[in-house]
């Protein structure tokens, strides 16, 4: 009684599809297709991303802080 079966599957998607119509599931899923692919052109992209190196990121910041802080000493 607790697992689905192939024909609960096959009833929930006859009503999903008389809900929203074919038509309004296609552009649904183009949609989510494309949020996918420009996922992943990010994630290309940031990892393509020269200088990127967390090291030398974390020390800028580190003589930032310590720059910050002479100035509001004196």
């Amino acid at each position: 009684m607790g697992q689905i079966g192939p024909w609960q599957i096959i009833i929930v998607l006859v009503l999903v599809v008389l809900l929203f119509g074919r038509g309004k599931i296609s552009e649904l899923m183009g949609d989510v297709a494309k949020g996918i692919r420009s996922f992943r052109k990010g994630m290309a992209d940031d990892e393509a991303t020269p200088g990127a190196d967390p090291k030398s990121i974390s020390a800028a910041q580190a003589s930032e802080e310590t720059t910050k802080d002479k100035t509001t000493a004196s």
